[in-house]
């Protein structure tokens, strides 16, 4: 499977499976559901409402898995990124209760369908070990240890309130490389292949009567009685509901995207000796935390891949990520004694909810056939599945019991301090509209390389691509006007208010944005432009 754009980021999934490929639409069709986004939350819908007699049609603007699916490190758990005595508090112990058991649900779910469909998607069980980070040298002290061992007592008391009765406390990491001390460990948790089971998905959809079609960029969806979803070219899928599993919603411009921040997650795949570490799944809680499982490398190849993810930050507020990358595998090799090439680099896109849970079901400020499916923190799998579940029960008109915990038109009191602070981030990032010039010139920018500047009224996101030629697109997001940011690793434009991001030549990959920069020119100014300084430096502004 190819990346989406020049410049993109591979994954170890992308680069070890092709996926079915699917017709454009190009012309109007009728169905019952219309859903829009073929990642794992769009075809798990789909193949659940299929599989309730429901006609259904998904449209994917790119290639399926080609968003986040295929960005994920595929781990599939009942070890939340909210801690559970955090959950309590925006909550309550029923709400922590709820999450644990549609999480639970979940994993049941997936193993169901990869039996019943013979889905080979590489499926473990595994047990995950949640652990404190330690990197104070002075750990090794009683006091601290013991301040270890608080901390995971308050969240193992809370899990435990949650029903999760199986989990228990051990007194170190089966690791031999290094020692974080205790962890709490959560038993049968899963890891698959996240392409290869998208890919049976797929395949299950079409069996079952159901229509999918790619590189169909919706622009308009349409709630109501005459519901309908409007193509870029103009086509019209006529349907019943909608169903906007697109990870950042794209019909939605303020209500959802401001109980929610987008932030890019990084990961690494490094070669180490088979059989050197143990399967298992890993988090320590720093914050951001890191994520750590092993995935097989090619048949008969003596090592396997240690995935390493964490180092996240908001969307466009980095302006190296490659110190990203630096850092984890720093953090990577001084943990991991067996660590040895790196081979895989990639990041993704994660939408952090203000209260700790994703929001599934009715578009807030919507028809009642609209739904949404966002804010799947870094549980994307989990989510994504008991969306298919949830979603399809409010479809078929069933009560679910879950309904309310992620209804995206809660407001959670308790939370309003978190929203405060997202959303004052957010209008701190229009301060690029006023920021001053520094003087620059367009000759200096390297091939394959962006930058942003003013050219009088206009600010203008340029790049070189590899025959030197400059594209000149408007830096002005058409979301909502904020000012995209050039991300090196990713050779994308990205914008730091709600996290839309743009290929190098402008083109929207990602939303909550439905329409690409506006093209200015493919030739530069004769005169040379002062160039905008648009994101602090590192150092001033560290990774959060």
């Amino acid at each position: 499977m190819i990346s989406l754009h020049h410049g993109e980021s591979v994954s170890a999934w992308m680069d070890t499976v092709q996926m079915p490929t699917f017709s454009t639409l190009l012309e109007d069709i009728d169905t019952e559901v219309c859903i829009v986004g073929g990642g794992l939350a769009g075809l798990t819908t789909a193949y659940l409402l299929l599989q309730a007699g429901k006609k259904v049609c998904v449209l994917e603007g790119f290639e399926i898995g080609s968003g986040q699916t295929g960005r994920t490190t595929a781990q599939l758990t009942t070890a939340l990124d909210e801690r559970y005595f955090m959950l309590e508090k925006f909550h309550g112990e029923k709400g922590a209760r709820l999450a644990a058991e549609s999480h639970s649900a979940a994993i049941k779910k997936v193993y169901e369908i990869t039996r019943k469909e013979n889905i080979d998607c590489d499926l473990e069980k595994i047990n995950g070990y949640l652990f404190n980070s330690h990197d104070d040298p002075n750990y090794q002290l009683k006091s601290n240890r013991d301040k270890s061992h608080e901390y995971l007592n308050i969240e193992l008391e809370a899990v435990l309130r949650a029903g999760l009765s199986d989990v228990y406390m051990t007194e170190r990491v089966p690791l031999s490389s290094f020692d974080p001390g205790p962890a709490l460990c959560f038993p049968d948790q899963l890891q698959l292949h996240p392409l290869k089971y998208l890919q049976g998905l797929a395949q299950a959809i079409i069996k079952k009567g159901g229509q999918i079609f790619t590189n169909s960029h919706v622009v308009e969806v349409q709630g109501g009685e005459a519901a309908f979803v409007r193509l870029q070219n103009d086509h019209i899928v006529s349907c019943d509901s909608i169903v906007v599993a697109t990870n950042s919603p794209i019909n939605d411009l303020v209500a959802i995207h401001t109980k929610q921040a987008s932030y890019r997650s990084y990961v690494i795949g490094v070669e180490v000796p088979k059989g050197s570490i143990i399967k298992g799944l890993f988090w320590d809680t720093e914050d951001p935390y890191h994520y750590v499982r092993l995935e097989k490398n090619e048949d008969n190849h003596p090592n396997e891949v240690l995935l390493v993810g964490g180092e996240d930050h908001k969307t466009g507020q980095n302006d190296n990520p490659e110190h990203c990358y630096t850092r984890l595998e720093n953090w990577t090799r001084k943990r991991f004694t067996e660590a040895g090439r790196v081979i895989y680099r990639w990041s993704g896109h994660v939408m952090e909810p203000v209260d700790g849970l994703a929001y599934i079901g009715h578009n807030p400020m919507d028809s009642d056939n609209v739904y949404v499916v966002t804010g799947h923190s870094g549980n994307g799998m989990t989510y994504s599945t008991i969306a298919g579940m949830l979603i399809t029960d409010l479809i078929l008109e069933k009560e679910n019991p879950w309904k309310s915990l992620y209804n995206p038109s809660r407001i959670s009191l308790t939370s309003a301090g978190a929203y405060l602070k997202e959303n004052a981030n957010t209008l701190i990032q229009y301060k690029d509209w006023l920021i001053e010039k520094k003087l620059g010139n367009l000759d200096s920018i390297k091939v394959g390389e962006g930058v942003v500047y003013r050219d009088g009224l206009q600010i203008v996101a340029a790049y070189k691509d590899d025959y030197g030629n400059l594209e000149l697109n408007s830096a002005v997001c058409p979301h909502l006007g904020g000012i995209v940011h050039w991300n090196k690793a990713e050779k994308s434009w990205d914008c730091p208010c709600h996290g839309s991001r743009f290929d190098c030549h402008g083109k929207v990959i990602d939303g909550p944005a439905v329409s690409d920069l506006t093209l200015i020119s493919s030739t530069p100014a004769l005169h040379p432009p002062d160039v905008l300084k648009v994101w602090p430096d590192a150092d001033a502004n560290p990774v959060l």
